[in-house]
C-alpha cells in the first residue's frame, strides 16, 4: 500500500461501507458525504471524493496516483491512471476558465463536465445516478442471470455503448470497465452490489480500509487473466464492427 495521509471517512460514506445496498443514500437527486457544501453532493462526485483526501474540491495528479495505490493497484498501473487528470482535468476547469490548468487538477464541483460519449449512461449529465438505467444494464446483459457481469457481458455493454464517430469515447469507456473488472471481478463477474458501491463511491473506502486489516481486498484480477478471458471468449473482436 502507498504511504498516504487520509483523512477521516465521510459519515455517510461509513454507513455505506458494509456493503448493504439499502443503508446508502438515494443518488438519483445526489446524495451528500459529509464535505462542507451548500448544496449535496452528485453520485459523480461522491465517486470521486476518494481522491480528494482533504475537501479541498481539487483533484491533484498525485492524488489520483495515491489513490490506485491505496486502492492495490501496481506502481505501473498506477502512473498509467494519471492518464486521467491528462483527459479530464481541461472540461473540469471550464467553470472557471478557458485556460487550461498547468498542474492538470481536476475540480470536483464541475466533475460532471468529463462525462464523455459512449458510456453506459447511467450518470445523467449533472453527474447524478439513475438507478432505472443501472437496474436496465443487469436485466439487460447479466446473460446467466447471476447478478454479475462476466468479460463477454461487459464486452457486449461496450459494443451497443459505442456511438459512431466516437473513437476517444469508446477508449475511455473500455479503460473504465477494464479498471473496474480489474478492482472487482469475484468468479469471474462484476457483481451487482459491488459496482452500484462503485457508482456511489463508498466501495473504494471500503477497499481501503479491508486493506488496511491486514488481509487485504479478496476480489479482483490480474491484468494477464483479464486478457487471457477476452482472448478465450473470442471477446477481442470489439476493436472490430460487430454491431
Amino acid at each position: 500500500m502507498a504511504d498516504l495521509t487520509t483523512t477521516s471517512l465521510p459519515p455517510q460514506i461509513r454507513k455505506g461501507i458494509n456493503g448493504d445496498i439499502k443503508s446508502r443514500p438515494a443518488l438519483a437527486n445526489g446524495g451528500s458525504t459529509g464535505q462542507s457544501s451548500k448544496k449535496p453532493q452528485t453520485a459523480l462526485q461522491q465517486h470521486v471524493s476518494f481522491f480528494d483526501r482533504d475537501n479541498d474540491g481539487i483533484i491533484w495528479p498525485s492524488d489520483v496516483y495515491n489513490g490506485f495505490r491505496e486502492l492495490g493497484f501496481c506502481v505501473l498501473f498506477s502512473i498509467g491512471s494519471l492518464l486521467i487528470p491528462v483527459f479530464f482535468s481541461y472540461p473540469t476547469r471550464l467553470a472557471h476558465s478557458w485556460i487550461p490548468d498547468p498542474l492538470l487538477r481536476i475540480y470536483v464541483n464541475d466533475v460532471h463536465k468529463a462525462k464523455h460519449g459512449s458510456d453506459s449512461g447511467i450518470y445523467d449529465f449533472d453527474g447524478n445516478f439513475n438507478p432505472e438505467r443501472f437496474d436496465q444494464m443487469f436485466d439487460r446483459f447479466d446473460t446467466s442471470g447471476t447478478g454479475g457481469l462476466s468479460v463477454g457481458d461487459l464486452v457486449e455493454l461496450l459494443r451497443k455503448d459505442r456511438c459512431a464517430a466516437d473513437p476517444a469515447g469508446w477508449s475511455f469507456a473500455f479503460m473504465e470497465w477494464w479498471t473496474t473488472w480489474l478492482l472487482l471481478q469475484k468468479d469471474g463477474r462484476v457483481w451487482k452490489d459491488d459496482l452500484r458501491a462503485c457508482y456511489d463511491g463508498t466501495l473504494f473506502w471500503r477497499i481501503s480500509e479491508e486493506r488496511s486489516k491486514g488481509d487485504g481486498w479478496q476480489k479482483g484480477y490480474g491484468i494477464s487473466d483479464f486478457l487471457h478471458s477476452l482472448w478465450s471468449n473470442g471477446d477481442l473482436e470489439i476493436l472490430g464492427s460487430k454491431d
